[in-house]
């Protein structure tokens, strides 16, 4: 599907939707709020201890904007990996409107943690619950001209309360799996209601695209825009000296993004792969930090020596190894770099999806991951045309194409090279959102 943007409208706004308030949207969103009143109890015991941290799911913080500051943005983002996404928007938004002030929020503390470090001009807070008092209290304080969306993130209060504000409104990078969409039809008009307040609808793919649709937003809204993670600049990050060391040692598998389960699959490649290959290298680098011990009692019963990052990283005498257990963020994609082959988790069992595929292609490495990557079906399919990705289904199958490509480096090159093409047909992304944006502020 072809991007197709709107015209640029001289800073006037897309005709607005009818207010999204039809009795059966509005009968549904009473009962979606109502929810939240047993469940707020839930939702504050799981969520990040602290008295600031409480404040700001309260929408209780000061996250006020310069009131001069035109146009004031919120953008909201889940965790790390759409922080990444995001980032090339928000750096962008700030240069093309000097005068503008830039808050991010975040679902998790490690997201707001990376969106501190890596949008640096922005006030980074936790996300208000989508209790409609704590998501009009934060509305209240940091008063948005402009609300950006990213992913999946469709909170109702957020979109509803916005529009109430008379705040400009779209989703950017959107996505919407087959799956979701079946889930979200159960409560139709609620979510007919919430993504008609959106402005624009930026979407990553034709599939998203007809996803958007089906729940019932305008096909004069939607606008495939493609993946800003394909344009993320992670990849410009430094890496640290000692991991960059521990990579060039040896022919490196570097697993990203592992979920449960995944770690045995490939502890077991691995023990079989160095038996022909002695001098290979692992880092493994589970996708929530929280599973470290987790992770560090599979080594010790497996009987494998490992490093730590954040030891390396701080300098400690931490012996010798040949596995890198990456406990430490933002340095897996500068690792990609000097990775030999690259596998990526979430995808070898169902729920998950996948993770970034992006990130290892972008780098240059031939990349394996596992047959449930619904997630990144896009980048999927590029680097399975292209020749620059295999799909594994278990520790044996990851076995047979990691040594078939260590035995052959030349052919491990042109895989490479042939998953660096993949990636950069899927470019771009990022300013075609830009280029959206600018229609839809002015």
């Amino acid at each position: 599907m072809t991007p197709t943007l709107p015209p640029a409208r001289s800073g006037k706004l897309p005709a607005r939707s009818p207010d999204p308030r039809p009795a059966a949207g509005w009968i549904c969103r009473r009962l979606y709020n109502l929810a939240w009143y047993p469940a707020l109890p839930l939702a504050l015991a799981v969520t990040d201890s602290g008295a600031p941290c409480l404040a700001e799911r309260l929408g209780k913080a000061d996250c006020r904007m310069p009131s001069e500051a035109s146009p004031r943005i919120w953008l909201h983002a889940s965790s790390v990996g759409e922080i990444e996404a995001a980032r090339p928007i928000a750096i962008g938004l700030l240069e093309q409107y000097p005068g503008a002030a830039l808050m991010v929020t975040t679902m998790t503390a490690s997201g707001r943690d990376a969106a501190t470090r890596r949008i640096p001009a922005a006030v980074c807070r936790l996300a208000p619950l989508d209790h409609p008092l704590a998501v009009r209290r934060f509305l209240k304080s940091a008063a948005p001209d402009v609300v950006l969306i990213t992913e999946a993130e469709l909170w109702p209060n957020y979109f509803i309360e916005s529009r109430r504000r008379g705040a400009r409104l779209a989703i950017v990078n959107g996505r919407l799996s087959a799956r979701s969409l079946k889930r979200y039809k159960l409560l139709g008009p609620l979510w007919r209601a919430v993504v008609n307040c959106a402005d624009l609808v930026m979407v990553q793919s034709g599939a998203d695209a007809e996803h958007y649709q089906a729940l019932g937003a305008g096909a004069d809204r939607i606008v495939v825009t493609g993946n800003t993670k394909f344009t993320s600049s992670a990849m410009e990050a430094e890496l640290h000296g000692a991991l960059a060391k521990f990579a060039a040692d040896g022919p490196t598998l570097i697993a990203g993004s592992t979920a449960p389960g995944e770690e045995v699959q490939i502890l077991t490649a691995y023990t079989q792969l160095r038996a022909e290959f002695p001098a290979l290298r692992l880092v493994l680098a589970p996708r929530h930090l929280e599973r470290t011990l987790e992770i560090q009692q599979l080594l010790n019963r497996q009987g494998l020596d490992y490093l730590q990052a954040s030891e390396l990283k701080r300098g400690a005498n931490t012996g010798q190894g040949s596995v890198l257990l990456l406990d430490t963020l933002g340095d897996l994609g500068p690792l990609y770099r000097c990775g030999t082959l690259a596998f990526v988790g979430g995808s070898l069992f169902e729920g998950r999806g996948g993770q970034n595929l992006g990130e290892p292609a972008a780098a240059g490495v031939a990349v394996f991951f596992g047959p449930f990557h619904q997630k990144q079906q896009e980048t999927a399919q590029a680097l399975l045309a292209h020749g620059g990705g295999a799909i594994v289904r278990d520790a044996q199958e990851l076995v047979c194409a990691a040594a078939r490509l260590l035995r052959d480096p030349v052919a491990r090159r042109e895989q490479a090279a042939r998953a660096r093409q993949a990636y950069e047909g899927l470019a771009g992304g990022a300013a075609r959102t830009l280029t959206g944006l600018r229609a839809l502020i002015g």
